[in-house]
Parts: C-alpha cells; sequence; structure tokens
C-alpha cells in the first residue's frame, strides 16, 4: 500500500481525491475498531463513527485557516473518540432514562418498548428536538448527577434545575406519546389485545 504524508492526505481530502479516502479506510479503521470494540460497539459503529469524522475533518480542512497541529492519525483518532464518547453517553443516558422510568410509571412500560431498535431510535430523534438546555439538564440526570450537582456543573440556581428537568422530561414524554411511530404501534398493540381478550 502506498503511504501518504500528512500534507499530501489534506491536500488529496481538500480535492475530494477518492483514492485518499479508501487509503485512509484501509489504513486506519482497524485502528478506530479496536477502540470502538474495547468499548462495546460493534464493526458497524466503527464504520460509522469514521464515515461521521471523515465528513467533520472535510468541514475543518476546508477552512482555509485550517493548520493541522498534530499528525494527521492522531486528529482522525480524537475526532472518532469523542464521536464515540458522544455515542456512548447517549446510549447510556437512554438506558437510565428507561430504568428510572420503569420505576415511575406503571402505565407504559418503556424498558420492554426501547428493546424494539425503532423505539430507541424514535427516543434519540426526540429528545434530538428538545432545547439545548433541556438536553444538557436531563444528560446529567441520566447520567445520576443530583439536581444540586447539576445547578453547579450549568451555573443555574438549583430550584430552576428540578422545575427544568420536570418541564424537559414532561416535553420529552409528550413528544414520543405523540410521534406518529409510537400511535401507530400503540394503536396495533390495542387491536391486537381486542383481539385476544375477546
Amino acid at each position: 500500500m502506498k503511504e501518504y504524508s500528512d500534507v499530501e492526505i489534506i491536500v488529496c481530502l481538500k480535492n475530494r481525491e477518492s483514492y485518499v479516502v479508501r487509503y485512509l479506510f484501509d489504513r486506519y479503521l482497524p485502528m478506530i475498531k479496536l477502540m470502538v470494540y474495547h468499548a462495546g460497539g460493534t464493526g458497524e459503529d466503527a464504520k460509522d463513527i469514521f464515515q461521521d469524522a471523515l465528513l467533520i475533518m472535510l468541514q475543518k480542512i476546508d477552512n482555509d485557516e485550517f493548520v493541522l497541529t498534530c499528525k494527521f492519525k492522531t486528529f482522525l483518532y480524537c475526532v472518532c473518540e469523542n464521536l464515540w464518547k458522544n455515542i456512548v453517553m447517549k446510549r447510556q443516558a437512554a438506558t437510565n432514562y428507561l430504568t428510572r422510568r420503569s420505576y415511575e410509571s406503571s402505565e407504559q412500560d418503556f424498558t420492554e418498548m426501547y428493546d424494539n431498535k425503532l423505539y430507541e431510535n424514535m427516543f434519540y430523534d426526540m429528545f434530538e428536538t428538545l432545547d439545548p438546555v433541556c438536553k444538557k439538564i436531563l444528560n446529567l440526570y441520566w447520567q445520576e448527577f443530583s439536581a444540586k450537582e447539576i445547578a453547579g456543573k450549568l451555573g443555574y440556581q438549583y430550584s430552576y434545575v428540578r422545575k427544568k428537568k420536570c418541564e424537559c422530561q414532561g416535553e420529552l414524554i409528550n413528544k414520543v406519546n405523540n410521534h406518529p411511530t409510537y400511535k401507530s404501534i400503540k394503536k396495533s398493540q390495542e387491536l391486537t389485545e381486542a383481539v385476544v381478550y375477546e
């Protein structure tokens, strides 16, 4: 395999040379797979992370003021690692959320619901529509931080965090309940139960 210098890689990426993208996949994807495997991910996760990282890097490289201040390999690894940490955090947040909901609500079985990938994707989609403050507060809350700790981390009043957390949870639950996919599945379940218990 022909080796490319960091300068050559940057120039080729700027010029959108497809062969250098293939080179990067062959040369560095195994390294990213190893990192993702060690954190409980899959080969598909690694490929997704790698592709997202390349898109981010292309955006940065396209900026005329961009300067590579470390080895390209290190730059790529850091971007992939940050993306993967973000995904792991979201997955953990979803798991913590579901655990809490299973104890807090007897009306809806969120644990069973989120065993299904479709529901998981729907939850992430609705979570991403929340305002940035809601996302920060809920993320920290689901990571088991207390309201007092969250207030300290984000620089808000304790009472504001408690109130906002309840509002954000309510908004998220409402968004999920009103999601067309959720409504459709609930309707199917109700029809199934009606047939079974008749």
